[in-house]
């Protein structure tokens, strides 16, 4: 029975159509399996124990055992496209998600949202009659769509998933984190000091959901899909955990990463005669770098090995509680992860992970006075590129490439009813991540519907491999699958005779995609891509790129687009919910707002205007955003007009020189950005100029964390209140005017000569 698409109302239906209106879904039957796939976020193909490290991942390394493990398994190089892929079984691209859903271009292979052509796994298997809950990290709607405002059309209940716990954007504090259920924001059910970490949480939200669900409805099969925020920066951890891995990192990369890939031929996880390939651009010998380098690297591998142990327990925990109600038998549990580990830490790492994305790299002198605070809610800590090829291994490149060290990752399918006991094992066919919900509606034995919710559906393009979970000879079913990310591109094609072959280019921004070289690779015997052959083997070369062209006009991945940083700060535009004339006024009570939907404060020039009443000694948060480890917080506190402008923990703070009167008060914040990368702010009180202070560094992206109005939710931006330090006057508005540097410039000779007049 199809559903009405839409309701028109009662008058006039007839009471068939009233009766279908309240059909029950489909039943998929007592002995259909429940699905759950578990997401890694940025994590390499060696990091998992079983896949050479020597990280403790006993859980994972569990299912491995009595399950699959797939040593030749491909996904996108970036979250979000994988994550689309992963949900709908078709080409990123095709579905709209060319790069991260942060924004839209116009282009159709970036909505920033998965097209309505493509339904998601969620919705097909909710159609015939599965419980869905999604719980972890979103991702895929655009972040100006994120808020309490909506639209909700691209969250997680709209695309099939009948509960959501988790967040909406790319990463969040795992001590701190901005939190949505269904379809509104949650403050976190405690904090740091009561032993919160966000990985637990989740865990325990998605096994109240099994446990409601199966003891309501024993007979509902369910799918569940978890996509936590390990191990994505910030790299943060229980201290219990950090502390377990102090010192094992010592050596350093180069040792590590040897010891790593010894470790991957001897589990057969890389075919004998592998090579491991030489250390990136930017990556030193470890013993070349000064000693407080060294113990900075060491400790911030630390903190991502205690993180990924730490959401290992938590993998654990869910499976163990299947176990417990009888449900682990009957489940296909898959455990991926979206791209390789993560470049974002730079050269040196970084104790704040927003100082790369504002072009700054500390080296470990800079650092060393804060390496206690490395892995824990002081810190928003990435890994330095030494780190993140080691996690790699054997690999070159990172997340990002379109190499393997971008895209080859781990992938462990646990499924007692569907893999014999002794077909347990590696395989070593190519997959795609695309390949997987196919493979999942033949498991269950359903068809994807050629139209959802009367919209016609673009056809499910990945290849099942569910013949490989039962025969570790059968034949690789995906031959040809392209790869494309920031104008860097790859084929790799399983020839006629068995011969796997990959041809890649790394675009450079701006580069001429005509005239920049592809390298080629005989990948059946080169897994590492040491041993370039295209000048060897022009004719193959030519032949494959021919295919990517083809592949590429087939799945939309035309025009190629190398924007990236650029199109984050592209806000006015059609059908967004920036104003043109760039201002904004909130007024509260409101929901804490994400970045992308709230001012672009960061790098701008702009006037904040709050007006208030309030009476004597009252205080507390007018606006804030961001974090402890970076942001900017405006309050009142002892009568006074303060500004505290945190900077990576160094913290310009401007108190005003003179009183707020009782009553009624206009209050206004100016923020100027001066040459280079420094600016300046200043106060003014009813009119009347309050202070001025410097701004060694105008911050031009701040924080992954948006702000909050009349309080500072999550993490205390300052150290001179505790949060969330609510206003306890009356906050009438706060506006804040965006300013070009023509119109900054106006208004500060315009204020000049009011003040030479009073």
């Amino acid at each position: 029975m199809t559903h009405p698409s839409r309701f028109e109302g009662t008058i006039g239906r007839t009471l068939a159509d009233s009766e279908a209106w309240h059909d029950e879904p489909p039943h998929p039957g007592a002995d259909a399996p429940n699905v759950v796939v578990v997401l890694l976020d940025d994590t390499g193909f060696a990091q998992f124990g079983c896949y050479g490290s020597d990280i403790d991942t006993p859980n994972i390394d569990a299912l491995a055992a009595g399950g699959l493990q797939f040593t030749n398994f491909h996904v996108t190089p970036l979250c979000s496209p994988t994550r689309a892929s992963l949900l709908t079984g078709r080409s990123q691209h095709a579905v709209g998600m060319r790069t991260v859903s942060n924004f839209r271009t116009g282009f159709p292979n970036q909505l920033g949202h998965i097209s309505n052509h493509a339904a998601t796994i969620a919705e097909v298997l909710k159609h015939e009659g599965y419980a869905t809950f999604c719980v972890g990290k979103w991702h895929l709607a655009p972040m100006e769509q994120c808020s309490a405002a909506g639209p909700f059309d691209q969250w997680p209940l709209a695309r099939g998933f009948d509960r959501f716990y988790g967040f909406l954007e790319g990463e969040t504090d795992q001590f701190h984190p901005d939190l949505v259920c269904d379809n509104h924001p949650i403050e976190p059910p405690a904090g740091p000091a009561d032993g919160y970490h966000v990985s637990e949480d989740l865990v325990d939200q998605l096994t109240r959901m099994i446990s409601d669900s199966k003891g309501v409805r024993p007979d509902r099969p369910f799918f569940a899909y978890l996509p936590f925020g390990a191990t994505h920066a910030p790299h943060q951890a229980p201290q219990a955990y950090l502390d377990k891995y102090r010192g094992r990192y010592d050596e350093g990369w180069d040792v590590i990463r040897q010891r790593w890939y010894e470790r991957q031929l001897e589990l057969g996880v890389i075919p004998d005669g592998t090579q491991l390939a030489p250390r990136n651009p930017g990556v030193e010998a470890w013993d070349d770098l000064p000693v407080n380098q060294q113990r900075v690297a060491a400790r911030l591998q630390e903190a991502f090995a205690a993180f990924l142990d730490h959401t290992d327990a938590q993998i654990g925990r869910l499976v163990e509680s299947l176990r417990s109600i009888g449900e682990l038998d009957n489940t296909i549990f898959v455990v991926l992860a979206d791209n390789g580990a993560s470049q974002e830490g730079g050269p040196f790492g970084v104790m704040h992970e927003m100082k790369f994305f504002n072009g700054i790299f500390e080296d470990g002198d800079a650092m060393i006075d804060q390496i206690d605070d490395i892995g824990g809610p002081h810190s928003h800590t990435n890994y330095p590129w030494g780190w993140a090829q080691c996690g790699n291994s054997p690999f070159k490149w990172y997340k990002q490439n379109t190499h393997e060290g971008g895209v080859h990752v781990p992938m462990i399918v646990h499924a007692p009813r569907h893999v014999d006991p002794e077909a347990h094992g590696l395989r070593d066919q190519f997959v795609n991540v695309a390949d997987i919900v196919p493979t999942i509606y033949e498991l269950v034995g359903i068809t994807p519907p050629d139209t959802y919710r009367g919209i016609d559906q673009l056809p499910v393009t990945g290849h099942s491999f569910a013949q490989a979970l039962a025969d570790a000879a059968a034949p690789a079913t995906n031959r040809v699958q392209y790869f494309e990310m920031a104008g860097s591109r790859a084929l790799v094609q399983l020839d006629d005779d068995g011969v796997s072959w990959k041809a890649v280019c790394k675009h450079t921004a701006g580069g001429d995609y005509d005239t920049e070289p592809w390298e080629l690779y005989r990948l059946s015997d080169d897994w590492s891509e040491c041993n370039d052959v295209a000048a060897d083997q022009p004719d193959k070369l030519a032949e494959l790129i021919d295919l990517w062209w083809r592949e590429a006009e087939r799945h939309g991945v035309l025009p190629l687009d190398d924007r990236m940083i650029e199109l984050f700060g592209a806000r006015f535009r059609d059908n967004s919910p920036h104003p043109a004339d760039m201002r904004y006024v909130y007024r509260p009570p409101m929901s804490p707002m994400p970045g992308q939907a709230a001012a672009a404060i960061a790098g701008k020039s702009f006037d904040l205007t709050a007006r208030i009443t309030r009476d004597a000694d009252s205080g507390g948060v007018i606006y804030a955003t961001g974090t402890e480890n970076s942001g900017m917080s405006v309050f009142v506190q002892h009568n006074r007009l303060v500004v505290d402008y945190n900077a990576f923990d160094e913290h310009t703070i401007l108190e005003s020189d003179r009183e707020i009167p009782t009553g009624d008060a206009t209050l206004v914040v100016q923020l100027r950005r001066r040459a280079g990368m420094a600016g300046e702010m200043s106060l003014l009180i009813d009119g009347h100029a309050a202070g001025t202070a410097d701004l060694p560094l105008f911050m031009r992206m701040m924080s992954s964390v948006g702000p909050s109005v009349a309080y500072d939710h999550g993490s205390a931006v300052s150290q001179r209140y505790e949060a969330p330090f609510p206003f306890e006057g009356r906050l009438h508005e706060v506006e804040i005017q965006l300013l070009s540097r023509q119109d900054a410039e106006a208004r500060d000779a315009e204020a000049a000569a009011e003040m030479s007049r009073q």
